[in-house]
């Protein structure tokens, strides 16, 4: 610290316009807090009003959407509380959250470049107290009952702002494996929630008393039926009757782009299409990657290219295969959706989450895994033929998924949000 004493600062904060407000849990499984204190406080937390949450997410969609999840089951079982998301200045959460209809307030950016070591790390000391700082700003002039940390480069300061402050912290972490800012900040959590059993043997031993599994909450849209034949009309209105006898492929390559899977499928797709009339292609290239993707790909009555899917709801329901990176998020749409999928795992992913991811999902649902490493047109070509072309491995793969998923897990996590709300006010 002494080697930073010359960059002192003071922070400046801008003020936060927050607005004007009115102020079952059997299948999630606690290592620490007994069902019967849950549904003893359950009907309290229910009730109780003017509640103040803050969330910390950030950095990509598998960090923001299930905070978004959880913060939407809050606001439906207390219409009345007050929610307010700290994140990164101009960065994919300051857009997502106010579009999603909760507040949003920029703490500065803290990241923690890779490899640990690498000299651009030199000035995090110093980025990483001026975030907390403006962290414990915002949480003293929010006063929240609780903070709700799902990973990000926000969610350490902000965790251990709400330490200082001496707020409640719980963390939720969604891939097979933790991240180095859940891990550190499970010390000071309350409760972890985790999506799988096997993860909590990867917090400290300390830590993992305080495990919840509940799964990873999955937007609301997914938890409403949608029949196929509606959402394939959809995507393609000419498929009419014919919707029941045609195969359709999902191929999601992240909301940037995979430039390794759009390669693949670029020197294989006509063909495919070519062979099997059946078959009908749903290909998002990602935002980067689409205009060039674009110029390269054949026009085809039976191929739907887009930079980014808007409506996934409707793209997992007229799917029968998909194709995707294994994002933690992703990974569990897949087993909420019960898609049979083939995961092509990211090599840049940091600490090697989506190889974890990947491997887990094929434990847990036989969802077949493609290295990078392997990957060409022939490989993936033929892993898709093989799949499509065996009902029962696809309705195995498909039951599966559906019974290692737990849809409500949004739902859970918020009543028992409310629950630790509860027990800690009746306490006082």
């Amino acid at each position: 610290m002494a080697a930073f004493s010359h960059l002192s600062f003071t922070p400046s904060l801008p003020p936060t316009k927050l607005g004007t407000f009115n102020s079952k849990v059997t299948s999630c499984l606690s290592l620490k807090q007994s069902n019967d204190q849950i549904l003893a406080s359950q009907n309290d937390a229910v009730l109780f009003d003017g509640l103040r949450v803050v969330f910390a997410a950030g950095g990509t969609g598998g960090h923001i959407y299930p905070a978004v999840a959880i913060a939407d089951e809050l606001k439906i079982t207390n219409p009345n509380a007050q929610i307010l998301f700290l994140g990164i200045p101009k960065s994919m959460e300051s857009k997502a959250v106010p579009n999603a209809g909760h507040d949003f307030a920029a703490v500065p950016a803290a990241k923690l470049h890779r490899p640990v070591l690498s000299p651009r790390n030199v000035f995090l000391p110093y980025h990483l107290i001026k975030s907390i700082i403006w962290s414990y700003y915002k949480l003293r002039e929010f006063d929240p009952h609780i903070v709700i940390g799902t990973g990000g480069y926000v969610s350490f300061p902000v965790g251990i702002a709400a330490a200082l402050r001496g707020v409640k912290l719980v963390i939720q972490e969604q891939n097979a494996v933790p991240g180095i800012a859940n891990w550190l900040l499970s010390f000071l959590a309350e409760v972890v929630f985790v999506a799988f059993n096997s993860t909590i043997d990867c917090f400290p031993s300390g830590s993992g008393k305080k495990c919840v599994v509940c799964g990873n909450p999955v937007r609301l849209s997914l938890r409403k039926n949608v029949s196929k034949e509606a959402a394939r009309g959809r995507f393609f209105p000419k498929c009419g009757e014919e919707a029941e006898d045609v195969k359709v492929l999902l191929v999601l390559g992240g909301s940037l782009g995979a430039n390794a899977i759009n390669i693949a499928l670029l020197n294989l797709y006509y063909q495919m299409l070519l062979e099997k009339e059946d078959l009908f292609i749903i290909w998002q290239t990602g935002v980067e990657a689409y205009n060039e993707m674009e110029s390269l790909v054949k026009n085809h009555p039976r191929l739907l290219l887009k930079p980014f899917m808007h409506k996934m709801d409707l793209a997992y329901a007229a799917a029968d295969l998909v194709v995707s990176r294994a994002g933690a998020m992703t990974c569990y749409e897949i087993l909420a959706t019960g898609k049979p999928s083939i995961l092509i795992p990211s090599p840049d992913a940091d600490e090697g989450h989506q190889f974890k991811n990947a491997s887990l999902m094929a434990d847990l649902a036989g969802l077949r895994v493609i290295t990078e490493d392997e990957l060409d047109s022939t490989t993936l070509g033929n892993a898709i033929e093989e799949i499509l072309g065996d009902e029962s491995k696809m309705a195995d793969m498909s039951e599966r998924a559906l019974k290692a998923a737990n849809v409500n897990a949004s739902e859970e996590i918020a009543h028992q949000v409310l629950s630790l709300v509860s027990l800690s006010r009746a306490k006082k």
